[in-house]
């Protein structure tokens, strides 16, 4: 009798784990589950994008000169800035130079013969405003500077 009871009893238990296992999956928990972690995985995921997308987009104009055996890049490039909002310049050259900066206030940077300088200023008056090169005589972009 003890053993009818024990096979009964393991038969049983047997049956509930299975019923249970397979009425999970009939019921979606494994796919809401699933659902619901990917959302979750796919939210933090596209927050990290967002955020290491904020860090690389810096905040203003950022214009990115190239001078190398005469060459300079850009040359007279038009574009827009707003007053009061970081303005980088980020050259590469191999000669020295100078910038000019012809806005209200003026700036002047110097530039050595080498890679990554970084230069950054603001523009307190809106208008137009030039940025020159003053020994290779060039312009290298104007500012369209708005309120």
């Amino acid at each position: 009798m003890k053993y009818g009871r024990c096979a009964a009893v393991t038969g049983a238990a047997m049956l509930f784990l299975a019923v249970g296992c397979s009425s999970s999956s009939d019921t979606g928990n494994t796919t809401a589950g699933s659902g619901v972690a990917d959302s979750s995985t796919a939210a933090t995921s596209s927050a990290a994008e967002d955020s290491s997308a904020a860090e690389a987009r810096p905040v203003g104009t950022v214009i990115d000169v190239a001078i190398t055996g005469g060459d300079i890049t850009p040359t007279n490039e038009r574009l827009d800035a707003v007053v009061g909002e970081p303005i980088t310049l980020r050259v590469d050259s191999d000669t020295a130079d100078e910038l000019h900066i012809h806005s209200v206030p003026d700036h002047t940077f110097e530039v050595e013969a080498k890679a990554d300088q970084t230069f950054e200023f603001t523009v307190d008056v809106p208008g137009s405003v030039a940025i020159e090169l003053h020994h290779a005589d060039r312009t290298v972009a104007t500012l369209a500077v708005r309120p």
